[in-house]
């Protein structure tokens, strides 16, 4: 008995095991289907069996030819059957259809009969055209009258799509044949959906000429299996009709063809037609004249557009109108390149694509992520559209014929472009598949194993490892290879010839024309192509070590510079920098090996004039960029030991305040680069806070350093210091608020040591105070250090240096409400710590009077301010936009703040404190000032605030004002965060800001409203 059960179970197990070794992953109910229904008699078929077993899923594919053989009629069965066992060109078109798509299995199993479409297809036309398909449809139509126009078009439609696919999935067509006779069955498509709709509304029909202008890949010729078809509609009116009537007309015959592509029935959807490419997009009309087209496009049209524009081809509908479309657009689409900041618009709409998409679906992306199908789509438009300017032959709609196009002309390297011909072909056959599983929308990598190896299986043709082994590894290598290459290529396409045409190129190698040059750079965004090309020859030029270095690194670093709002400043500074260090191992190695440090360079030197201009001045500080903590803020007390060590090490006082002076300039580029880039907080009152911060503790630094230096230099000369000098800022810099453009608001205050002339201590301390000043900012490579003393009593009339019963006794006897207000500001930063806190006692009563300031003297306080405004804007200044006494600017949060606390000071600790925006809150948290008030007072003090910055890294010098060029403007903009173009929109937030804030202070400074 065992026996038996044992033969019986190896005579059960031999043909799953022969079908396990073909490639079934279900044998069991492989036998069960092959012995069922249709299959009768063909289990031991060995030629069916391999031919299953060479199908992406065998599986699948048998499953989907029992359903087929198990719906057809008694005689269509029995000529499948014999055609199936006879004809290995049906055979293999047939099971491979099934082995991919489940949805046109499931197509076969509604319509048996289809699958003759299988064999006449390729015996009428082993390429089939537009012509083709609009009869088949027609056909299609016209024979399924009983399912309904819709229904029927879908049929005809699906049964097209088997057949182009079945030539696909054999090898019959390539890649660009399939994508092409998909895109012309769409439009085949479009115009029978067009004729049911004519046929329904012979009115509308009668009163217009309507084209339907593909776009995107419907227009390219190189459509994917699903997707939505990009259209335009364009109308002109028949004789007799008015133009007005004549677009209502076309617009119900567009509406009706979008429905009948778009709209579900019984036989599912077509795909979507999306007409939303159209001037305005979804909120204008879904039709427009010729006349009507060209004026939103000569006017309004953004750079985009254009892009778009360059796949439009008529598809169906009246073709000499859509001819005429094309023809007149055509123009504006080649010359979109020299739009302003046309090559930013581009790679900025790139970039919102990727951010974009979900961080879940990032790494399963085929179509939009980095190195998906995007990337070469948008580097060959880009360069199609700077270049086809000037050459015709690169105006194609079609993504590998422009590249071959490209290649030809010698924009693109052979080598690159077919390494980006072959990652592309692909990239899209991969999508195919993955689309014609269920025929859905989708560019994601599945993740199930069996659709990864049904894939993998498919595709086994184009992936360079063996795939029998583990197909699955050998797909997801595959994928990563060519994603990889193609984002090379994309960071590397539209750079690379810039160096071919300007260094020496190997034998055979292809480069750009210096006039293709030109323009590229043109394009780019670089305002002075030719100095540009010079640098770029100074840098990549000869055989060195280092010339090879820079070719590797700047066909990426001209990316980010071009990312910036001045591209040549960048590229000249980047020049400079290399010409200091080049020759130093230590800079290029950093480059090379650290991508983020090679970024961050680009990034600075290409954001403005001030941080290039101190690095300039001593190039080693590049090395902050290579280490992960180089950038951020030191404290006040490292930098007080740094500095005060560098001027112990001094033998002068003019060596030890240029040591001094050496500090502070590296620090200044610390903070200025890691302000730039972004390092200073998320939030922009945070990062203006951090910076202010920063400034201060390295303008205290410095005064501290620098006034020992100035002490030991009178001592060598005279003996011992016979008085002690403590250092008070005044102004932003009191207030921790500084920016890089302000000089140091200082009070002098001295004590006569005990037993010292009173007159002897005071000569002592003016000259070493003198000397402070003129050291700080005398002339050197180092940035000067203004000391601005002109707030103490008397003003420059007044003496350099009091004692601290000096300004008593001014205080008590002789200080004006503008005075108390000053010295709100005030702080001890520097030299006898003792002294600058008694100096701080003999303040407050002053800044916090008790009872709160006088009535007259608010009334004072008021009158000046009103005099400021009217008196000391420049001459031809806005009001609107100045930032420090323009209308809700700088002067008017802060002089209300002030008043605040001058009144409310002695009672509320909250307000005794020398910044800004705590007092504000503080003012809030009491209750002084709404919280909506607070804000707006926030916001404007803030914007203003981080303005000044702006223009100050912009433009190497302060300034209060926007400035008037437009480069450093747009530079102003990228540093607030806004994007390239969007300069205008900066000046009308910042005017909506102020004037909120102005709005605020009139009712709590001036008491109006």
């Amino acid at each position: 008995m065992a026996v038996e059960e044992q033969r019986a179970g190896s005579r059960v197990s031999r043909p799953e095991n022969r079908l396990v070794r073909r490639g079934f992953t279900d044998p069991a109910r492989a036998v069960r289907l092959l012995e069922g229904p249709g299959l009768e008699g063909l289990a031991d078929d060995p030629v069916l069996l391999d031919a299953l077993g060479a199908t992406a899923d065998p599986d699948l594919a048998l499953l989907g030819l029992a359903r087929l053989l198990e719906a057809a009629d008694e005689a269509d069965r029995h000529t499948l059957r014999d055609t199936l066992t006879t004809s290995k060109p049906l055979r293999d078109r047939l099971l491979g259809v099934l082995g991919v798509s489940t949805a046109l299995g499931d197509h076969l199993a509604r319509h048996p009969h289809d699958w003759h479409v299988l064999v006449t297809f390729e015996l009428r036309d082993m390429h089939p055209g537009p012509e083709d398909f609009r009869r088949a449809l027609a056909e299609g139509v016209r024979d399924d009258l009983s399912l309904g126009p819709a229904n029927a078009l879908r049929v005809a439609y699906r049964r097209c799509l088997l057949a182009i696919a079945a030539r696909d999935l054999t090898g019959t067509t390539d890649l660009a044949q399939a994508a092409a006779e998909l895109a012309d069955l769409a439009g085949a498509t479009l115009q029978t959906a067009l004729d049911l709709a004519a046929e329904q509304d012979p009115e509308a029909a009668a009163a217009c000429r309507l084209a339907v202008i593909g776009m995107g890949k419907c227009g390219g010729r190189e459509l994917n299996y699903v997707s939505d078809v990009d259209v335009i509609f364009v109308a002109e009116p028949r004789e007799g009709v008015e133009e007005h009537d004549a677009v209502r007309a076309a617009t119900r015959l567009a509406a009706a063809l979008t429905r009948l592509c778009s709209d579900t029935t019984g036989e599912g959807t077509i795909w979507p037609v999306d007409a939303n490419l159209r001037p305005e997009g979804r909120n204008g009309p879904l039709v427009r004249t010729l006349a009507s087209h060209l004026a939103y496009y000569q006017r309004w049209a953004k750079t985009w557009e254009f892009q778009a524009l360059l796949k439009a081809r008529p598809v169906a509908g009246d073709a000499e109108l859509g001819a005429a479309y094309v023809e007149a657009l055509a123009p504006m689409v080649w010359q979109a390149a020299a739009r302003e900041n046309f090559v930013a618009d581009v790679q900025q709409m790139r970039r919102r694509v990727v951010d974009s998409i979900p961080a879940t679906e990032l790494d399963r992306q085929l179509k939009l992520g980095p190195g998906g199908l995007r990337d070469v789509e948008f580097s060959v438009q880009l360069l199609q559209l700077v270049h086809g300017r000037t050459d015709p032959a690169l105006r194609s709609g079609n993504t590998l014929e422009a590249l071959a196009a490209l290649s030809r002309g010698g924009y693109v390297g052979r080598a690159d472009a077919a390494s980006l011909d072959t990652a592309y072909r692909f990239l899209r056959s991969l999508e195919h598949r993955i689309q014609l599983y269920r025929l859905r929308r989708t560019h994601l990598m599945p993740t199930a194993e069996e659709d990864l190896r049904r894939l993998a299986r498919s595709l086994a043709a184009l992936i360079n490892d063996d795939t029998r082994a583990d197909p699955v590894a050998a797909l997801q290598r595959e994928w990563k290879r060519h994603a990889v290459e193609v984002r090379r290529l994309h960071e590397k396409l539209f750079y690379r010839p810039l160096l071919d045409a300007v260094a020496e190129l190997p034998p055979g190698a292809t480069g750009l024309t210096p006039e293709a040059a030109r323009a590229r750079l043109e394009a780019l965004g670089y305002a002075d192509p030719a100095a540009a090309l010079r640098h770029l020859s100074a840098l990549a030029s000869g055989v060195s070590r280092k010339a090879a270095i820079q070719r590797t690194l700047l066909p990426v670093l001209l990316g980010w510079f071009a990312e910036s709002a001045d591209p040549d400043a960048g590229l000249l500074n980047f020049r400079q920098v290399s010409d200091a260090l080049g020759r130093t191992p230590w800079y290029l190695r950093l480059l090379r090996d650290e991508s983020a440090a090679a970024e961050q360079l680009a990034r600075v030197l290409s954001a403005g004039r001030l941080a290039p201009d101190l690095l300039l001045r001593a190039p080693e500080a590049v090395a902050m960029l290579g280490d992960p903590q180089g950038l951020e803020p030191r404290g006040r007390a490292a930098l007080q030991s740094e500095v005060l060590a560098a001027v112990g090490r001094a033998g002068s006082t003019r060596a030890a305040v240029a040591a001094a002076r050496s500090v502070r300039r590296r620090e200044l580029f610390r903070t200025a680069a890691a302000d730039v880039l972004g390092r200073l907080g998320d939030d922009p009152a945070e990062a203006l806070d951090t910076a202010g911060e920063a400034l201060t503790a390295l303008n205290a630094a410095t005064l501290g350093g620098a006034l020992r230096a100035c002490v030991a230099g009178w001592e060598a000369d005279h003996g011992d210091l016979p008085t002690r000098i403590s250092v008070i800022a005044m102004g932003r810099f009191g207030g921790h608020e500084l920016g890089y453009g302000s000089d140091a608001d200082v009070l002098f205050v001295h004590e006569p040591l005990l037993g010292s002339l009173e007159e002897e201590a005071a000569r002592a301390a003016q000259a070493v105070c003198h000397e402070l000043r003129s050291q700080l900012g005398a002339p050197s490579t180092e940035p000067p250090l203004l000391v601005d003393a002109d707030l103490r009593p008397e003003g420059r009339s007044g003496p350099l240096v009091r004692t601290l019963a000096s300004y008593a006794a001014y205080y008590r006897r002789w200080s004006h409400a503008w005075e108390s207000q000053a010295l709100l500001r005030a702080e001890p930063v520097a030299g006898d710590e003792e002294l600058g806190a008694r100096f701080r006692q003999l303040i407050d009563p002053l800044r916090y009077p008790g009872g709160g300031v006088p009535e007259r003297d608010v009334m004072e306080i008021r009158r000046i301010k009103a005099r400021i405004e009217a008196e000391r804007l420049p001459r031809g200044a806005d009001p609107t936009t100045h930032t420090k006494i323009g209308r809700g600017g700088l002067a008017d949060v802060e002089w209300t703040v002030q008043l605040l606390q001058l009144r409310h000071g002695h009672e509320l600790p909250g307000l005794r404190t020398t910044r800004t925006r705590a007092a504000l809150a503080a003012a809030r948290a009491g209750g002084l000032v709404e919280p909506e008030d607070a804000e707006v007072l926030d916001a404007a003090w803030v914007l203003a605030s981080r303005v000044r910055a702006a223009v100050m890294l912009v433009r190497g010098r302060p300034g209060d004002s926007f400035p008037g060029e437009a480069r450093e403007l747009a530079g102003v903009a990228r540093y607030l965060g806004y994007g390239s173009g969007h300069s205008g929109e900066l000046l009308d937030d910042y005017r909506r800001t102020t004037r909120r804030a102005r709005a605020v202070v009139d009712r709590l400074f001036y008491g109006v409203g």
